[in-house]
Protein backbone atom coordinates (compact mmCIF):
# COMPACT_ATOMS: atom_id res chain seq x y z
CA UNK A 1 0.00 0.00 0.00
CA UNK A 2 2.82 2.16 0.27
CA UNK A 3 3.09 5.46 -1.74
CA UNK A 4 6.54 4.05 -2.74
CA UNK A 5 5.15 1.24 -4.29
CA UNK A 6 6.48 -0.42 -7.83
CA UNK A 7 6.78 -3.61 -9.88
CA UNK A 8 9.41 -5.47 -8.06
CA UNK A 9 7.76 -4.40 -4.79
CA UNK A 10 4.59 -5.60 -5.77
CA UNK A 11 5.91 -8.83 -7.28
CA UNK A 12 7.73 -10.01 -4.34
CA UNK A 13 4.73 -8.83 -2.03
CA UNK A 14 2.31 -10.49 -3.97
CA UNK A 15 4.85 -13.99 -4.27
CA UNK A 16 4.87 -13.40 -0.07
CA UNK A 17 1.11 -13.01 0.07
CA UNK A 18 0.32 -16.70 -1.91
CA UNK A 19 3.28 -18.30 0.18
CA UNK A 20 1.87 -16.98 3.49
CA UNK A 21 -1.64 -17.76 2.38
CA UNK A 22 -0.81 -20.91 1.67
CA UNK A 23 1.98 -22.49 4.16
CA UNK A 24 1.47 -20.39 7.44
CA UNK A 25 -1.53 -22.15 9.08
CA UNK A 26 0.09 -25.88 7.84
CA UNK A 27 3.67 -24.18 9.40
CA UNK A 28 1.84 -23.15 12.78
CA UNK A 29 -0.41 -26.58 12.96
CA UNK A 30 2.73 -28.80 12.26
CA UNK A 31 6.03 -26.78 13.04
CA UNK A 32 8.20 -30.21 12.16
CA UNK A 33 6.34 -29.59 8.80
CA UNK A 34 9.69 -28.64 6.98
CA UNK A 35 8.77 -27.72 3.58
CA UNK A 36 5.98 -25.36 5.30
CA UNK A 37 8.89 -23.81 7.72
CA UNK A 38 11.08 -23.68 4.38
CA UNK A 39 8.28 -21.51 2.20
CA UNK A 40 7.69 -19.05 4.99
CA UNK A 41 11.40 -18.28 5.30
CA UNK A 42 11.18 -17.66 1.90
CA UNK A 43 7.96 -15.93 1.99
CA UNK A 44 9.31 -13.26 4.91
CA UNK A 45 12.21 -12.22 2.96
CA UNK A 46 10.14 -11.35 -0.03
CA UNK A 47 7.83 -9.70 2.29
CA UNK A 48 11.39 -7.96 3.52
CA UNK A 49 11.98 -7.35 0.04
CA UNK A 50 9.49 -5.40 -0.53
CA UNK A 51 8.79 -3.51 2.46
CA UNK A 52 12.29 -2.50 2.57
CA UNK A 53 12.23 -1.06 -1.04
CA UNK A 54 9.13 0.66 -0.80
CA UNK A 55 8.69 1.27 3.02
CA UNK A 56 6.18 0.66 5.25
CA UNK A 57 2.88 2.82 6.52
CA UNK A 58 0.15 2.90 9.50
CA UNK A 59 0.53 -1.06 10.95
CA UNK A 60 4.17 -0.63 11.48
CA UNK A 61 4.37 3.05 12.89
CA UNK A 62 1.18 2.33 15.27
CA UNK A 63 2.75 -1.49 16.15
CA UNK A 64 5.91 0.26 17.20
CA UNK A 65 4.18 2.52 19.97
CA UNK A 66 2.23 -0.69 21.44
CA UNK A 67 5.70 -2.73 21.55
CA UNK A 68 7.30 0.25 22.92
CA UNK A 69 4.96 1.35 25.83
CA UNK A 70 3.91 -2.68 26.93
CA UNK A 71 6.88 -4.32 25.81
CA UNK A 72 4.70 -6.63 23.41
CA UNK A 73 5.80 -9.08 20.63
CA UNK A 74 6.14 -6.28 17.01
CA UNK A 75 4.56 -9.48 14.55
CA UNK A 76 1.85 -10.09 17.10
CA UNK A 77 0.76 -6.01 17.42
CA UNK A 78 1.17 -6.02 13.35
CA UNK A 79 -0.85 -8.60 12.83
CA UNK A 80 -3.72 -7.67 14.88
CA UNK A 81 -3.57 -4.12 13.84
CA UNK A 82 -3.74 -5.15 9.67
CA UNK A 83 -7.09 -5.19 9.08
CA UNK A 84 -8.11 -2.18 10.97
CA UNK A 85 -5.73 -0.25 9.10
CA UNK A 86 -6.44 -1.72 5.86
CA UNK A 87 -10.02 -0.77 6.64
CA UNK A 88 -8.91 3.44 7.39
CA UNK A 89 -6.65 2.92 4.55
CA UNK A 90 -9.85 1.33 2.25
CA UNK A 91 -10.97 5.01 1.81
CA UNK A 92 -8.39 5.58 -0.60
CA UNK A 93 -8.97 4.33 -4.23
CA UNK A 94 -5.69 3.47 -4.94
CA UNK A 95 -5.75 1.27 -2.21
CA UNK A 96 -8.94 -0.19 -3.05
CA UNK A 97 -7.49 -0.89 -6.81
CA UNK A 98 -4.30 -2.45 -5.43
CA UNK A 99 -6.26 -5.39 -3.63
CA UNK A 100 -7.73 -6.63 -6.94
CA UNK A 101 -4.42 -7.65 -7.15
CA UNK A 102 -4.38 -8.91 -3.87
CA UNK A 103 -7.46 -10.89 -3.83
CA UNK A 104 -6.05 -12.95 -7.25
CA UNK A 105 -3.10 -13.76 -5.37
CA UNK A 106 -5.33 -15.02 -2.22
CA UNK A 107 -7.24 -17.26 -4.67
CA UNK A 108 -10.47 -15.02 -4.13
CA UNK A 109 -13.11 -15.83 -6.56
CA UNK A 110 -12.89 -14.01 -10.42
CA UNK A 111 -16.94 -13.15 -9.31
CA UNK A 112 -15.00 -11.01 -6.23
CA UNK A 113 -11.64 -10.05 -8.04
CA UNK A 114 -13.56 -8.15 -10.76
CA UNK A 115 -15.16 -5.42 -8.29
CA UNK A 116 -12.74 -3.35 -6.13
CA UNK A 117 -14.68 -3.26 -3.07
CA UNK A 118 -15.56 -6.49 -3.09
CA UNK A 119 -11.63 -7.54 -3.85
CA UNK A 120 -10.53 -4.89 -0.16
CA UNK A 121 -13.87 -6.55 1.72
CA UNK A 122 -12.89 -10.46 0.88
CA UNK A 123 -9.00 -10.03 1.23
CA UNK A 124 -9.28 -8.69 4.85
CA UNK A 125 -11.38 -10.98 5.98
CA UNK A 126 -8.96 -13.46 4.35
CA UNK A 127 -6.37 -11.96 6.80
CA UNK A 128 -8.62 -12.25 9.58
CA UNK A 129 -9.57 -15.35 9.39
CA UNK A 130 -5.59 -16.76 8.68
CA UNK A 131 -4.66 -14.40 11.65
CA UNK A 132 -7.77 -16.38 13.30
CA UNK A 133 -6.12 -20.00 12.47
CA UNK A 134 -2.70 -19.25 13.71
CA UNK A 135 -3.98 -17.71 17.39
CA UNK A 136 -3.30 -13.94 16.61
CA UNK A 137 -5.96 -11.96 18.52
CA UNK A 138 -8.54 -10.63 17.02
CA UNK A 139 -7.88 -7.63 19.52
CA UNK A 140 -6.08 -4.81 21.00
CA UNK A 141 -7.99 -5.91 23.83
CA UNK A 142 -7.28 -9.55 24.10
CA UNK A 143 -3.82 -8.30 24.35
CA UNK A 144 -4.63 -7.44 28.76
CA UNK A 145 -2.08 -4.60 28.80
CA UNK A 146 -3.16 -2.63 26.25
CA UNK A 147 -5.29 0.42 28.05
CA UNK A 148 -7.13 2.46 26.11
CA UNK A 149 -6.47 5.70 28.49
CA UNK A 150 -3.34 5.43 26.43
CA UNK A 151 -4.22 5.76 22.57
CA UNK A 152 -3.86 9.97 22.53
CA UNK A 153 -0.53 9.46 23.49
CA UNK A 154 0.54 6.74 21.14
CA UNK A 155 -1.68 8.49 18.18
CA UNK A 156 0.45 11.38 18.91
CA UNK A 157 4.15 9.01 18.60
CA UNK A 158 2.77 7.00 15.65
CA UNK A 159 2.28 9.73 13.21
CA UNK A 160 5.65 11.44 13.97
CA UNK A 161 6.96 7.71 13.59
CA UNK A 162 9.14 7.40 10.34
CA UNK A 163 6.71 4.59 8.84
CA UNK A 164 3.93 7.05 8.23
CA UNK A 165 5.05 9.38 5.42
CA UNK A 166 4.47 6.58 2.70
CA UNK A 167 0.83 5.91 4.00
CA UNK A 168 -1.84 6.44 0.91
CA UNK A 169 -3.82 8.39 3.11
CA UNK A 170 -2.38 11.54 5.73
CA UNK A 171 -4.12 10.35 9.13
CA UNK A 172 -4.95 13.06 11.73
CA UNK A 173 -3.87 12.15 15.67
CA UNK A 174 -8.08 11.73 16.36
CA UNK A 175 -8.50 8.87 13.30
CA UNK A 176 -5.07 7.04 14.61
CA UNK A 177 -6.53 7.23 17.97
CA UNK A 178 -9.63 5.70 16.09
CA UNK A 179 -8.01 3.01 14.59
CA UNK A 180 -6.69 1.85 17.67
CA UNK A 181 -9.93 2.39 19.51
CA UNK A 182 -11.71 0.19 16.94
CA UNK A 183 -9.00 -2.26 16.93
CA UNK A 184 -9.47 -2.58 21.43
CA UNK A 185 -12.90 -2.98 20.41
CA UNK A 186 -12.74 -4.95 17.48
CA UNK A 187 -15.39 -3.42 15.74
Amino acid sequence: MSTNANPLTDAAATMAIQMITHYLPKAVANGNYMKARDKMAYAQYLAGIAFNNASLGYVHAMAHQLGGLYNLPHGVCNAVLLPYVLEFNGRSAEVRRRFVKIARALHLPESVCGCEQASFKASVEVIRQISKLVGIPGTLGELETVDPADFEALARLAVKDTCMGDNQITATVPEVMEVYARAYRGN
